[in-house]
């Protein structure tokens, strides 16, 4: 296991972590318990990886008992050969207590093989679930990659333009009459289609939904931060306290000390990413930083903290790093100081 997973496909690669999930395995599970203590920013990547393994596991009806009896006599006769192979030189102790009396090497012997075998079909249904959890979750993921900005056609025909080191997965069976739902991780604007029966297309954030039939809004989820701007249709919002926000063209919501709230902006800055454009107007310059460090993957610092409360008021490009850190400078307010990887914003 590793502290530097970044995708839910991390963790569905790494066989001690589907042992973790289908509890097959008290080491691994311990070991995972224990991991998530320690890295409690990772809970929502795992929240992600259970959510595609959930999405695409098979419930599988109940064997019955003989039927499972019976399979099992099979298997340990095809095993039988092995056991002559095998002596007992001690008799194994109970792993449940040290100081329980030793069983007889022949029982304890059979106890392990049966253990073994079970851990063996798990391990295969645990390998199955996985290969079948990538391919699904690589069909239904799109990416952008730093400095990307991509367009893509879902499967009803709704079109998803994603700004940069963003993802959406979205989930399967988009049939007339279900719900069309996605998850978004970053920034995206979507243009959804109405079909005949009238389905609903749901957006889901870290904290609300976005419910909608046929519309077009732009959607952050990054950092903590989710908003909504709708440009055309209307939109119903449900935070997970159950309540409930309507919004019209133009307005634009965000979800704020636990609760939505809508407040007034100029809808063109939400959306100038699209045009790889970045529009400021008396921003903070420690959200400049941040934004500009999601979009390009860099780690731009600041001389001082407290030059993070200046604000500027610019339009930016934002299809260069380099041509938008000289746009920066050339408004005469601050100085660039690059040295090796490290760039740092300084007051002039």
């Amino acid at each position: 296991m590793s502290a530097n997973y970044t995708e839910p496909e991390d963790l569905l690669a790494d066989e001690s972590f589907l042992s973790w999930y289908f509890k097959s395995g008290a080491k691994d599970q311990k070991d995972w318990d224990r991991w998530m203590a320690e890295h409690p920013e990772r809970e929502k990547l795992v929240q992600q990886a259970v959510a595609l393994l959930e999405t695409v596991r098979v419930r599988e009806a109940e064997i019955p008992v003989q039927q499972k009896q019976a399979a099992e006599k099979a298997l340990l006769g095809k095993l039988a050969p092995l056991q002559s192979r095998q002596t007992p030189t001690a008799p194994l102790q109970s792993r449940e207590s040290p100081t329980a009396e030793p069983r007889s090497g022949i029982y304890s012997l059979y106890s392990y093989r049966r253990w073994m075998v079970a851990a063996a079909i798990l391990l295969l249904l645990g390998a199955g679930v996985v290969v079948v959890a990538i391919r699904s979750a690589s069909d239904r993921v799109v990416k952008t990659a730093y400095g990307q900005i991509t367009s893509r056609d879902l499967p009803d025909g709704s079109e998803v333009t994603m700004d940069a080191n963003s993802r959406l997965r979205y989930s399967k069976g988009w049939k007339d009459g279900s719900s069309r739902e996605v998850w978004i991780d970053g920034e995206a604007f979507f243009h959804v289609r109405k079909t005949p029966s009238g389905s609903r297309f749901i957006v889901h954030t870290d904290h609300f939904d976005i419910i909608v039939t046929g519309t077009r809004f732009n959607v952050v989820n990054r950092n903590g931060v989710e908003n909504v701007l709708l440009q055309e249709g209307s939109v119903i919002l449900h935070d997970k306290n159950g309540k409930e926000l309507t919004m019209t063209p133009g307005e634009f919501v965000s979800f704020d000390k636990q609760q939505l709230a809508k407040r007034a902006v100029q809808p063109d800055s939400v959306t100038a990413w699209k045009d790889r454009k970045l529009v400021f107007d008396k921003t903070p310059l420690r959200e400049l930083v941040g934004i500009v460090n999601d979009h390009y993957g860099v780690h731009i610092q600041l001389e001082n903290a407290s030059l993070g409360d200046s604000t500027i008021s610019a339009i930016l490009p934002n299809n260069n790093l380099d041509v938008l850190l000289q746009a920066l400078e050339a408004t005469s307010e601050f100085t660039i100081i690059r040295k090796d990887d490290q760039i740092t914003i300084a007051a002039r």
